[in-house]
């Protein structure tokens, strides 16, 4: 699938974003997802954050999958997922 980036505003809250767009004139709908997973809510604190994000997403709503990791803080990281079609 082909990236195109779109601009958001960034806050410390989840936000649900739409957009719909055309591709050879043919109309579709994606729907995402931004979460904002704070470090300390890892449930077993390591210094390992890629093992973290790994615990902390596995047991995300089944209907999403991830799309994108964003860039880390030292407080929290925010993790797109998009809905999956059915």
């Amino acid at each position: 699938m082909a990236v195109i980036g779109i601009e958001i505003p960034r806050t410390l809250e989840e936000q649900e974003i739409e957009v719909e767009v055309r591709i050879n004139g043919i109309k579709k709908q994606y729907h995402y997802r931004v979460e904002i997973f704070y470090w300390e809510e890892c449930e077993f604190p390591t210094h390992d954050r890629v093992e973290c994000i790994k615990r902390l997403i596995s047991g995300y709503n089944p209907e999403w999958d991830l799309a994108h990791i964003g860039i880390p803080t030292d407080d929290f990281i925010p993790i797109t997922f998009r809905k999956k079609r059915k």
